[in-house]
């Protein structure tokens, strides 16, 4: 199976394409440019290298949230515009099951983490065991204090990784929950992991056509929020 991936629900931007587990061509970039400026450019350079058009990818898989709102707009956007044109089916994967890829060689508590602000994390925690990942908990966006207290006194290593990984490691080491940060190569959300996380879901049934495509917002965007507490006050 041809999987084309997006991942751009965070800092970075990034496209893949897979086949039956095997990488074709990957790209990534985190340069602080606009994921509208850099991504179809990224999918254009990874189809035009592999001499594949749109019609011949068997499904077009993207991170559907959570993550910045803007960000996973423009993924599922481009991937609904990529599937549609082609008449192809879309594969949308959790944002963070797919993050957790990055580390599931890594026995132990995997805990992901993007930046959600206001102290505040989108989350969820899994259990890598040779190779194999458990999830643990859904997707959530938390309070850094609430995750330190869920996770104090579990003995098991734990690997924080994720565009907010850093403020977390900080955040529970200052806590007194000891844990590390995934390796600078694996610690940012990319679409190898979310081609991989697609082939998965594909195969338990998790394709939706174009249409049916929709981003996944664990909270409403922040112009939403800030009216809310204006009106509130």
């Amino acid at each position: 199976m041809k999987i084309l991936a997006l991942e751009t629900a965070a800092k970075a931007v990034s496209a893949a394409i897979t086949e039956d587990g095997k990488v074709l061509a990957s790209a990534f970039q985190d340069t602080g440019l606009t994921h509208s400026r850099t991504l179809m450019p990224l999918v254009e350079l990874l189809l035009r290298n592999t001499d594949m058009t749109a019609a011949d990818l068997d499904a077009v898989a993207v991170s559907a949230g959570p993550g910045s709102f803007t960000g996973v707009r423009i993924g599922v956007s481009a991937a609904k515009g990529l599937a549609w044109a082609a008449d192809r089916p879309c594969v949308p994967v959790s944002t963070l099951a797919a993050l957790a890829r990055n580390v599931s060689f890594l026995d132990g508590l995997i805990v992901c983490a993007m930046d959600a602000r206001r102290q505040q994390v989108y989350n969820a925690l899994f259990e890598a065991r040779n190779g194999k990942l458990t999830r643990l908990t859904e997707d959530r966006a938390v309070a850094l204090s609430d995750l330190a207290e869920e996770l104090r006194g579990d003995p098991r290593p734990k690997t924080v990784l994720g565009d907010g990984g850093r403020l977390c490691r900080d955040f529970l080491t200052e806590a007194g929950v000891p844990c590390r940060l995934a390796p600078p190569h694996l610690v940012k959300e990319n679409a190898v992991s979310v081609a991989l996380e697609a082939e998965e879901a594909a195969r338990a049934g998790g394709l939706v056509s174009a249409q049916e495509l929709a981003p996944v917002y664990l909270r409403p965007p922040q112009a939403e929020r800030l009216r809310r507490e204006k009106q509130g006050g």
